[in-house]
């Protein structure tokens, strides 16, 4: 393991506690009642095959089956500015704490019964040079197993997320002085800016291509 990776994960860890610290001040999540507010999400979030035409094109993230600290570290971040999307940084600003937390719980419970055991080994193995990589970032070190068991709640599932949609989240870390588009996280912007936009695009492409608990569901008309 070169110096890189290994302070890297010194911050990762680093993180982590400080992650696992303020968790327990959130509010515990409402799945219930954030079915109820999720109409806010489903105009984007409960289509399937929906793809953002603003900032950027690409399919909208599915959410379903997602880590509920996840989300809700995410609506955080849009709701701070720490991620830049004019949309979802309206959305998060008009949600309180409370309300991050039951869409939060809802959605990573949501679908859960149709969900099939991924196996920790992937099912397809990357090209030499995806490999090459994914071990240069170092990537399962916080995605864990197959990229969907992250070492953390506020780490993301990855697996099987749209590929698109991943190559676009990958560069907003390496987008600077840009009021629409960007990203600023210690640990991404570190590892994204060591690579090539092609780069993250392969890797982006075989990280979509594997399976996951990462799905969108369409919601019923009889809400």
């Amino acid at each position: 393991m070169n110096q890189a990776i290994s302070v890297l994960l010194a911050l990762a860890g680093t993180l982590f506690v400080a992650a696992g610290a303020h968790a327990q001040d959130a509010p515990a999540g409402d799945a219930v009642a954030g079915q109820k507010r999720a109409q806010v999400c489903i105009g984007c979030h409960g289509i399937v095959g929906y793809q953002a035409s603003f900032p950027e094109v690409h399919k909208v993230p599915m959410i379903s089956g997602q880590g509920a600290k996840y989300i809700a570290a995410s609506l955080n971040a849009y709701k701070k500015g720490e991620r830049k999307h004019p949309t979802m940084r309206g959305i998060s600003r008009a949600l309180s704490d409370t309300e991050i937390a039951d869409l939060s719980a809802y959605y990573a419970q949501h679908g859960a019964s149709s969900l099939k055991a991924v196996a920790d080994t992937p099912a397809v193995q990357p090209s030499v040079q995806v490999a090459a990589l994914l071990t240069r970032g170092a990537c399962v070190s916080c995605h864990g197993a197959n990229f969907n068991k992250p070492i953390d709640g506020s780490y993301p599932k990855i697996a099987g997320q749209h590929a698109d949609y991943l190559s676009v989240a990958l560069r907003a870390y390496k987008t600077e002085d840009n009021p629409q588009v960007g990203r600023s996280n210690g640990i991404m912007v570190a590892q994204v800016k060591q690579f090539t936009v092609p780069e993250l695009k392969a890797m982006a492409q075989y990280i979509g291509s594997l399976p996951g608990d990462l799905r969108t569901l369409p919601q019923s008309k009889f809400r």
